[in-house]
């Protein structure tokens, strides 16, 4: 079984670029390298396309992409041994499910969320391949005025929490200084 990673952190604290030095480091050490993109490329959105290319550019070519905004687990169980694959990111993740569930209460959404997340680290804990999560800590933010806003805050602080309780190690990087929690 592969270990299982959690980097946290909030915007533009170096959470990405930390998290890419740890695959970097398992590269070097002979794994293959899957880079697993939550992010969607919506059509008339130009500023999170001009994030996406950031991140590309960054990226080796070495490294293999997939995009893939909804299902992350059949990827994570198909990693074969001596592999790591990057997640980037959680909270993106998070974010689509909010948005592509079915309208329920808040608890429903809660809950299904949440079993997703646990599905997820249930995946990378029986992966062949080592996990990377990253995921964006928004608890040390201000109060969204919204309460779809306030319940996203919510929902991806308890599914920090999960992935937390389930990765083998867990790092928060702030300012670009990482630093470990587990």
């Amino acid at each position: 079984m592969g270990k299982s990673i959690l980097v946290l952190g909030g915007a533009r604290s170096g959470k990405s670029e930390f998290a890419e030095g740890l695959v970097l480091e398992a590269e070097k050490a002979g794994a293959s390298v899957v880079y697993l993109a939550a992010c969607r490329d919506l059509p008339g959105d130009g500023e999170m396309a001009a994030r996406i290319a950031r991140h590309r550019k960054r990226r080796p070519l070495s490294w293999s992409t997939i995009e893939e905004p909804l299902s992350p687990e059949p990827v994570i169980e198909s990693l074969p041994g001596r592999s790591v694959l990057l997640m980037d990111c959680l909270s993106l993740w998070i974010s689509n499910l909010l948005f592509e569930g079915p309208e329920t209460g808040d608890e429903e959404a809660i809950e299904r969320i949440l079993c997703r997340v646990r599905g997820l680290m249930a995946s990378a804990a029986s992966s062949r391949g080592d996990v990377i999560l990253v995921s964006s800590e928004t608890g040390c933010g201000v109060v969204p005025p919204t309460p779809l806003g306030r319940l996203y805050r919510d929902i991806l602080g308890w599914a920090n929490q999960e992935a937390a309780k389930a990765a083998g190690e867990v790092w928060f990087v702030v300012a670009g200084l990482p630093q470990k929690l587990k």
